[in-house]
C-alpha cells in the first residue's frame, strides 16, 4: 500500500490541485476563455478531435518525423561519439568543428535547411537529427571515458581482444550514459520537429499549434500542447523500461 501510494498518488496529487483551483478560477470568470480556457473546455475539445481523427493523424505525422530523424541523429551520434571516446587522435581532429557547431540553437538551423532542402520532410527530419545528435554523441563519449580503469587492466592482461573489450566491458560500462543520452535525445528530437511545423508544415502537431493560433483557438492548441507532453513522457517510459530490463545489474536504475 505504501509503495502504491508513493508511485500513484503522491505525482498526481499536485496537477490534480493545480486543475482543480484552475477550473474554479474559470467558473468564477477570474480566468478568460480567450487566454486560458477552463480544464474542462480543453478535455472535451480533446475528446472530440479524438474521435475525429483530427489529432491522432497529427500525432502520426509527427511522431514519424522523430523516429525517423531520431534515427538518424541517434545512430551516428551513437558511431561519432564510440569513435571519438575510443580515439584521441579523433577527437582533435573533431574537437574544432564540434566547437563550432554545438552551439547552433536548433531554431536557427530551420530556415537554412528550408532553403537548401525546401519545406519537404527531408528539411524536417535534418532538424531532429541535429538536435537529437549532440545529446547522444556527448553521453556516449562521457560512458565511454567513464569506463572503470581496473576492468580494462584485467581485459589487457587476460589479454582479451580489442572487439572483446569493446563489447564486453566498454559498451556494457557505458550504457548508462548512453541511455541518458537517448532519453535527453528524444526530447530534444520532439522540441526540433514543433519548431520545424510552426514554420513550414502542412500537417502535424506543430502545424496543428500553429494553424489554431491564427484561428484564435486556445483550446486546440492547449489540446496540442498537451499531447506533446503526453506522447513524449509515454516515450520516456518505455526508454526507461527498456533501460530497467537491460541494466539490471545498476543500482541506481533499479533505485
Amino acid at each position: 500500500m505504501r509503495r502504491w501510494t508513493n508511485y500513484l498518488l503522491l505525482p498526481l496529487i499536485v496537477p490534480v490541485l493545480i486543475l482543480l483551483a484552475w477550473e474554479a478560477l474559470s467558473s468564477q470568470g477570474l480566468i478568460s476563455p480567450i487566454i486560458l480556457p477552463a480544464p474542462s473546455t480543453i478535455w472535451d475539445t480533446l475528446v472530440e478531435m479524438v474521435k475525429s481523427g483530427e489529432l491522432l493523424g497529427h500525432l502520426r505525422v509527427s511522431l514519424l518525423r522523430v523516429l525517423q530523424g531520431f534515427s538518424v541523429g541517434g545512430g551516428l551520434g551513437l558511431l561519432v561519439g564510440t569513435g571519438i571516446g575510443l580515439s584521441r587522435r579523433l577527437e582533435r581532429a573533431l574537437t574544432l568543428i564540434t566547437g563550432l557547431l554545438r552551439p547552433i540553437p536548433i531554431i536557427a538551423w530551420v530556415p537554412v535547411l528550408i532553403l537548401w532542402m525546401g519545406i519537404d520532410e527531408g528539411s524536417k527530419v535534418t532538424v531532429i537529427a541535429i538536435g537529437s545528435f549532440w545529446p547522444v554523441l556527448l553521453n556516449v563519449i562521457q560512458g565511454i571515458r567513464s569506463t572503470d580503469k581496473k576492468y580494462l587492466e584485467v581485459a589487457r592482461i587476460l589479454e582479451k581482444s580489442r572487439a572483446t573489450l569493446l563489447l564486453k566491458v566498454i559498451f556494457p560500462s557505458a550504457l548508462p550514459s548512453i541511455f541518458t543520452g537517448l532519453r535527453v535525445g528524444i526530447g530534444i528530437a520532439w522540441m526540433s520537429v514543433i519548431g520545424a511545423e510552426l514554420i513550414a508544415a502542412s500537417a502535424g502537431v506543430g502545424y496543428m499549434i500553429m494553424y489554431a493560433r491564427e484561428l484564435s483557438q486556445p483550446d486546440v492548441m492547449l489540446v496540442g500542447v498537451i499531447s506533446i507532453g503526453i506522447t513524449g513522457l509515454g516515450i520516456d517510459f518505455l526508454l526507461r523500461r527498456l533501460e530497467g530490463r537491460l541494466l539490471k545489474w545498476n543500482v541506481n536504475v533499479r533505485g
